[in-house]
Formats: structure tokens, C-alpha cells, sequence
């Protein structure tokens, strides 16, 4: 009676007899294992990154701008232009039972910064307090604008992250004085830095109340509403249920401004929502066919290890007739060529996983967070999960066929063939 370790001697020494096949059958499951890791986990980090940059933005978030209105549907001649404004955001308050929040904002790019050490350009918004509610906006130190600012139209500022560098290199800018376009601003707040890369945007805008600049830097044109505002932002009240909202606002907006609320045409928003969605599904459609060409470059690499293993019992019919003459069991034989084609594949297997899970920690220490809308790879639990158990059932087949093969042969059949 064979113990497990003579067992696996004798599986070890027949793998090693045949070095250079055993390789390159364990090389191809190693690869396919290995690249069906990388790919899912290239495809995660490509879903989290544009989840995150969403979130940098807001979460559950609809911006809707100013639009045209055409004169017929699905036409584009003779469109009548439309301005949002800041009542148009009160009329979505009170009467939007859809929407759990909403926010304006005036955006001015024209308005020149100047602090006693330097001065700098970018984007000025006049924004109200819930804004940074419903906008992603942390602050580094002080505070972001509130009621009272609004109420009495006072000359206060938050700052950005990069303006606050730029204004005031090296220096703390809380409490100090900005102007812009000449008048002066107390600094309340700084926020902190937001985004990855390159894309300092953000970074580079500051904050002052909406009836400030209502009052102080209003937009300019023709037919202009008083209180006209860049943008009207709004969250539903349920989180990521995008339609009741919008189609309730819409509604709002086309009745206040005479149009029909079914003309898509009309109005020019981005659904931060639909967006996520629709990035979601891409990347789920995605990580099923790489995870199904994982899975068949599995299967073909347990098809080559029978295959290989069906050579050797060929190659072994004599050493197993007389192992079965000098009165081994065909248990014994079954169980031996069983755990070579098992060994075979599950050292494989966790060689790609392994690999895989390297190669991810290099991509980290090398790119880190600085690429804009890509989170580094990282091993995603469900798809090393799913490579466990796919080289679990490939290593079973490719074990278990060959084994009854060399196990059913007879003694006297096998000693009589060359």
C-alpha cells in the first residue's frame, strides 16, 4: 500500500520526466489565467476612476444650463434662446417634490484676481451655501459661505486650493484681502485640493455669494433676465432614481418659460447619474467577456493538460502494467495520475494569479494616483474567486478522464504493448 508521499514522488518525478511539455502547458494556463486578471482588473480600475471623477463633481447630480427653444419640434431653425435664473431655482424648491436638493451658480472667467503679492486667473463663482453641499468641495481651513454672507450681499471669498497658492505663495491667505476687478474681498476659506493629474480646474476657482455677484459682476446680454444665473444643479430625492426628478423639472423650467416639457431639444443638462450608469454597464459588459475569454482560455489549456496527460498514459501503458502486475491498486494508479494533471493546473493557475497580482503592484508603484479617470489595477476579489474556481474544475477534468483511462487498463494488455 503506497503512502501519499510515495504518491507524490512518483507524480513529481513523472512531471519532471517531461520538463519542457509540463512547462508549456502550465505556461498557457499561467498566461491565461494571469491575463484575465489584468484585463478585469485594468476594467475596474477604469470604472472606479470615472466613478470617482464623477464624485468630484457631486454625487447624484443633474446640471442643467440655459438652452434653445425650437420654434418646431426636432428642428433646429428659428430656436428661441433661454436664460435660467435664481427664481427659476426657487419655483424647483418649492415645488419639485421629486428633488431633494437644488443649487445656482453665476460662473465668470473674466474677472481679474489680484492679491499684495501676486494675481492670477480663473474661474469665479458666485454660488449660494448649499453649494458646496451638493458640489464635492472640502475645505482646508475656515469656512465656505453661509446665509448671512447671501443676506447681507457681503465681500467674502473662498478661496481654491491653487488660487491660494497662486495669490498668496507661501503665505496663509485666511483673513486676507483679494481683489477683484478692484474691490475687495476678505478671505473666509480655503478648500482643500480635489482631483488627480493635471486637471487643476477646480482647484483654481473661488467663491463668493450669489448676490454679491448678482450685484457686482451680473451676466451680461441681450434679454437678459436681472437675476439670470450659468447653471441650476439639483439631486434627486431619491438617491440615483434620476427620472422622477428630471421629468418633474423639466416640467418646471417649460412652464416658466413657454415651451412643451417633451422637447428634449430644449434643454441642455448632464445627468451625472446616467452617465455612472451607463459607464457601469460598459465595464460590466466588459468584465464578463474578458471574464468568458478567461474562462475558454482555462477550458483550451485543461483540453491541452488531457491531452498531455492522455500522452503519458500512452507513453506509461507498460510501467502501469507492471506496477498493477506487482500488485499496485487501481486506486493507487487513478489517485497518481489524478494529482499530476491537478498539480499541474492549480500550480498553474496560482503562478498567473500570483504573476497577475505582481504585475498590478509594479502599475501602482509606478503610476499611483496621478492619471485623471484611472484608478491603478488592483486584484478584484470576484475574478480571483472565479480563476480558483474555474482551475479547480479544469484541474478535476483534466485529472480525473486520463486517470480512469490508465486505471482501466489490464494488467496483461498493458505489459503486451510496446
Amino acid at each position: 500500500m503506497q503512502n501519499v508521499g510515495d504518491i507524490f514522488g512518483q507524480v513529481f518525478r513523472a512531471i519532471w520526466a517531461n520538463k519542457l511539455r509540463s512547462f508549456l502547458t502550465m505556461f498557457g494556463i499561467a498566461w491565461g489565467v494571469g491575463s484575465m486578471l489584468l484585463l478585469i482588473s485594468v476594467g475596474e480600475g477604469f470604472r472606479s476612476g470615472q466613478r470617482r471623477e464623477l464624485a468630484t463633481f457631486g454625487n447624484d447630480l443633474i446640471m442643467m444650463w440655459g438652452g434653445t427653444i425650437p420654434a418646431v419640434a426636432n428642428q433646429h431653425t428659428g430656436m428661441r434662446p433661454y436664460n435660467l435664473t435664481l427664481s427659476d431655482t426657487e419655483a424647483i424648491r418649492t415645488q419639485g417634490s421629486e428633488v431633494r436638493a437644488a443649487t445656482a451658480f453665476i460662473n465668470r472667467d473674466d474677472i481679474k484676481q489680484q492679491s499684495a503679492y501676486e494675481s492670477a486667473g480663473g474661474q469665479a463663482i458666485g454660488a449660494e451655501p448649499n453649494y458646496s453641499g451638493i458640489r464635492f468641495l472640502p475645505l482646508k481651513e475656515g469656512r465656505f459661505l453661509n446665509d448671512d454672507d447671501l443676506r447681507d450681499r457681503r465681500r467674502v471669498v473662498v478661496l481654491g486650493e491653487k488660487s491660494a497658492r497662486l495669490l498668496f505663495p507661501g503665505r496663509p491667505a485666511m483673513g486676507e484681502i483679494v481683489l477683484l476687478n478692484g474691490a475687495r474681498f476678505q478671505v473666509i476659506g480655503v478648500a482643500d485640493k480635489s482631483g488627480r493629474g493635471n486637471n487643476e480646474n477646480e482647484n483654481q476657482k473661488i467663491y463668493i455669494p450669489l448676490t454679491t455677484m448678482l450685484e457686482m459682476f451680473p451676466l451680461k446680454g441681450e434679454n437678459i433676465p436681472a437675476d439670470s444665473v450659468t447653471s441650476i444643479q439639483y439631486q434627486p430625492r431619491i438617491r440615483g432614481d434620476n427620472l422622477q426628478a428630471t421629468r418633474q423639472v423639466h416640467e418646471i423650467i417649460a412652464r416658466r418659460h413657454g415651451f412643451d416639457p417633451n422637447s428634449k431639444d430644449a434643454f441642455n443638462e448632464w445627468d451625472t447619474i446616467k452617465s455612472e450608469q451607463m459607464v457601469g454597464k460598459i465595464w460590466t459588459a466588459m468584465d464578463v467577456f474578458l471574464g468568458g475569454v478567461g474562462i475558454v482560455t482555462l477550458a483550451l489549456g485543461a483540453v491541452g493538460i488531457i491531452n498531455i496527460m492522455l500522452v503519458s498514459v500512452t507513453e506509461r501503458t507498460r510501467e502501469i502494467g507492471l506496477r498493477k502486475a506487482l500488485g499496485a491498486t487501481s486506486r493507487s494508479i487513478l489517485t497518481q495520475f489524478f494529482l499530476e494533471g491537478l498539480l499541474l493546473t492549480g500550480v498553474s493557475g496560482f503562478v498567473g494569479i500570483g504573476g497577475a497580482a505582481l504585475l498590478m503592484y509594479v502599475l501602482n508603484a509606478l503610476m499611483g494616483s496621478s492619471v485623471q479617470g484611472f484608478d491603478p489595477p488592483k486584484l478584484v476579489p470576484w475574478s480571483a474567486a472565479l480563476a480558483i474556481i474555474s482551475l479547480s474544475v479544469s484541474g478535476i477534468v483534466a485529472g480525473l478522464y486520463p486517470a480512469g483511462k490508465a486505471a482501466a487498463l489490464e494488467p496483461v494488455e498493458a505489459l503486451r504493448r510496446e
